[in-house]
């Protein structure tokens, strides 16, 4: 099925080749800093040291004081709200915990989402890397709930304006069964409350097909699955 994916997890990333450090914390790291498995390390929360999770633009700011966060207030603080609803936690982790050119990740098992610290220090990049892991939040909502690992696309892939299919399909060209979900991800990233608006959706009593049109294969797996009668 075209538009829905079993995943662990997605990522904003830029192909970079690593170098990974000597292993850190054994037992629970054995390939080092800067790799898959120190990554996953944190997302199964036994990984805690300098991850530190953000409520507001408030925290936001008090991990960045030399930036001014004012400019994303809004936007931000209305995106985690609807996570306090969902039970979506947002982190500011160390690059450590990051495979090298890892912006952020989403976790589809948790629904937990990790920014990295060292590329969301300037608020317009916080705000673009919160906006493209929070829409495989969305995703997950509109492939029937948040409690699976399921990703669906919302929109038309024809829908998603051809620079953001461009750039998707340049990052994500060694993997690209990842291009329908991570283009339109690109897209949310770099529009101004598209992320907002899906989350509202997914945290109100409104399911999310019934807001966004599903695409045919969406909507067959939500009738196959029992979402829609």
């Amino acid at each position: 099925m075209r538009n829905v994916l079993l995943a662990t997890l997605l990522s904003l990333s830029l192909p970079v080749a690593a170098n990974p450090l000597p292993n850190p914390i054994e037992g629970k790291i054995t390939k080092g800093w800067f790799t898959n498995d120190a990554m996953g390390c944190m997302l199964l929360q036994e990984c805690t040291e300098d991850v530190k999770r953000v409520r507001n633009t408030d925290q936001v700011q008090e991990i960045f004081p030399n930036q001014n966060f004012d400019v994303v207030r809004e936007e931000f603080n209305s995106i985690s709200e609807s996570f306090d609803k969902l039970g979506i936690n947002v982190y500011i982790a160390s690059p450590k915990y990051f495979p090298v050119g890892h912006r952020g990740v989403y976790h589809t098992v948790s629904n937990n989402f990790y920014l990295n610290e060292a590329y969301v220090s300037r608020p317009h990049v916080f705000m673009a890397v919160v906006r493209h892991e929070g829409w495989h939040a969305a995703q997950d909502c509109m492939a029937g709930t948040l409690d699976n690992s399921l990703l669906a696309i919302i929109y038309p892939e024809d829908k998603v304006p051809e620079m953001w299919q461009s750039m998707a399909e340049r990052t994500y060209f060694q993997n690209p069964a990842a291009i329908p979900w991570e283009k339109e991800a690109f897209w949310a990233g770099h529009t101004a409350d598209l992320t907002a608006d899906a989350l509202k959706v997914c945290a109100s009593d409104t399911p999310m097909w019934e807001h966004y049109t599903p695409t045919p294969l969406t909507k067959k797996w939500l009738i196959k699955n029992n979402f829609i009668k």
